[in-house]
């Protein structure tokens, strides 16, 4: 039976030492707050966890502690972000072995493919594992976009079946569906689009600000699926200036800074990131500490 992946998949943040090293204690302690919480699935090593600066033995690692902590209560993907086919072949049966039970597959990171290299690639992944996939389309990032009509192509390897839609144009939901059907889960990767994109039908949501409000997001989550959009317009208004820093260049320290303000997980990045400072520090933070302070009163 086909994989179906629904409702809020935090990508989680990668949490390290003010050395750089790696803190597998806190990255697992906020997947379990994460579960408690109620997301109904996590993914590391996405971009948010800095998989493009890890060493391929600290992506292991991330990925065995992870699959301990969450201990089969909920799905656990693993981004993929490899250069050639080959290496991603071989990164994705690692991460089998190692417990991962799906992949979020970004395209190649340094060659922008074109529409037919862009469908070898992915059929390359899906034959080398045997892991349900989650394309991660991002073509701001990532200059390549995987389109409606490259999903067409898609759609006879079983083994992909969702998604991760971020290409900022909210019309682009319908115009995979019209193409699709449902052959695939479609999922929601921009924050601040994230009741637009659940009014247009999508089944799930890859989170960055989860990481900070994870029972808000999925209660947000909860209440536009299920209708009520009155009272999901309430609480996307207020969330929704700490949702625009998960589209700018340095989401990785802004939702490491909120993380840390809300719930004390260490914010440190890992160069050439570098912590925020001065009037950046002090307008990020003003927006953070307003939501805080907002959801208090609600």
């Amino acid at each position: 039976m086909m994989t179906r992946w629904t409702g809020v998949f935090p990508a989680v943040t990668t949490k390290l030492a003010a050395d750089g090293s790696l803190d597998l204690d806190a990255t697992a302690a906020s997947i379990d707050r994460l579960i408690g919480n109620g997301v109904s699935g996590v993914i590391v090593l996405p971009m948010l966890g800095e998989n493009a600066s890890l060493k391929v033995e600290e992506r292991d690692r991330v990925i065995a502690a992870a699959v301990e902590a969450v201990a089969g209560r909920v799905p656990l993907l693993s981004g993929l972000a490899q250069i050639s086919s080959a290496d991603a072949a071989e990164a994705a049966r690692r991460y089998e072995k190692l417990g991962a039970q799906g992949l979020m597959a970004f395209p190649s990171l340094a060659y922008k493919t074109d529409m037919r290299e862009t469908v070898a690639w992915y059929k390359s992944l899906a034959a080398s594992s045997g892991l349900p996939i989650m394309i991660y389309n991002n073509p701001i990032a990532y200059g390549v976009d995987v389109t409606p009509a490259i999903l067409e192509q898609l759609a006879d390897t079983p083994s992909i079946v969702c998604i991760k839609e971020e290409c900022g144009d909210i019309r682009r939901v319908t115009d995979i569906y019209n193409s699709c059907g449902d052959r695939f889960s479609v999922f929601c990767g921009v924050d601040d689009l994230i009741v637009e994109s659940l009014a247009l039908g999508v089944t799930g949501w890859v989170s960055g600000m989860t990481n900070a409000w994870p029972a808000e997001c999925v209660r947000l989550f909860n209440l536009a699926a299920g209708g009520d959009f009155a009272a999901a317009r309430t609480l996307y208004r207020v969330l929704t200036p700490a949702f625009h820093l998960d589209t700018h260049v340095k989401l990785v320290q802004y939702i490491k800074l909120a993380e840390h303000l809300v719930y004390g997980a260490p914010e440190w990045v890992r160069a050439p990131r570098l912590p925020l400072v001065g009037e950046e520090r002090s307008r990020v933070e003003a927006i953070i500490k307003t939501t805080i302070a907002t959801l208090a009163t609600l």
